[in-house]
């Protein structure tokens, strides 16, 4: 299953001997699908011919194509909560247009059990909660939706609640900040000055979906009323270290790399944090 915002050359090997090529606009999440019994194209209306692999299918939505459809199919994908079956590990921009919402459910409703009764809680986001009660919570999103209970009634520890954000984000398949926007971003965190930095960061936002942009925008609101409640001892700079390697990740780095990296990725999210109000 496939699900960027870009062209891609797919091929699939049937035998040793024989292999299709076809190119995706990756704006649907499609796959190769062998249907059984008789399917009809749902663009051109013509029949799949074949025994296996006649055409590819949307994991978001359910659309049957043949795979030479797949390259003139308007990129309208509108995902059916029938087939969007968990909201961890989800792609978020698929999460959301399932369920007609702003954003992630699992960040809005523990943003707001948090601030209802956690921001004086000292390592707010520092201090982990039990895993197996945060795995608990994780389940409970994927089987009840915005219907799960994450009150102080189930889950007392607040540090629960952190944990079940943050693994959240960590299990996001393509990260809050993108892997496309990256490197616009680190690039901007190692730029010395101030407000040529913030230029920067402003123009790397740009590069996120709507959906991604969005939830980074509350996310950080949220960091930065945090950051303002003194008694939870976290500042720009602990949240930064926190969420930085959290929220962005470069794939295929290598160990060195990617241990420098979280220097940069820390002051992306200080940065994001401190200047909220400007950057969004």
């Amino acid at each position: 299953s496939l699900c960027l915002s870009l062209s891609l050359t797919l091929a699939l090997s049937l035998s040793p001997s024989l292999s299709l090529s076809f190119s995706l606009c990756l704006c649907w999440s499609l796959s190769v699908h062998t249907f059984r019994g008789p399917h009809w194209c749902e663009y051109c209306a013509n029949f799949m011919w074949g025994l296996i692999a006649q055409g590819v299918k949307c994991a978001d939505c359910g659309l049957n194509v043949h795979k030479q459809c797949s390259k003139v199919v308007p990129n309208d994908c509108q995902p059916d909560l029938r087939h969007v079956k968990k909201v961890y590990s989800c792609d978020l921009t698929t999460l959301v247009k399932a369920h007609n919402a702003k954003r992630p459910m699992v960040v809005d409703m523990c943003i707001q059990e948090l601030e209802a009764r956690g921001l004086q809680s000292e390592g707010l986001y520092r201090i982990s909660g039990f895993s197996e009660l945060i795995e608990d919570v994780k389940l409970a999103f994927d089987r009840d939706g915005d219907k799960a209970d994450i009150s102080t009634n189930v889950y007392e520890d607040i540090n629960i609640i952190t944990g079940a954000l943050k693994l959240y984000f960590r299990e996001l398949p393509i990260p809050l900040i993108t892997y496309d926007a990256y490197p616009h971003f680190m690039e901007a965190a190692k730029i010395p000055d101030a407000d040529k930095r913030l230029e920067a960061l402003h123009e790397a936002l740009k590069l996120l979906p709507p959906a991604h942009c969005e939830t980074l925008r509350y996310l950080m609101g949220h960091l930065k009323r945090v950051t303002q409640c003194t008694e939870n001892l976290m500042t720009g700079e602990n949240l930064g270290i926190v969420f930085g390697p959290t929220l962005m990740r470069a794939p295929g780095l290598d160990a060195m790399t990617a241990l420098n990296d979280i220097r940069y990725q820390r002051l992306v999210v200080e940065g994001l944090i401190t200047n909220e109000d400007v950057l969004f």
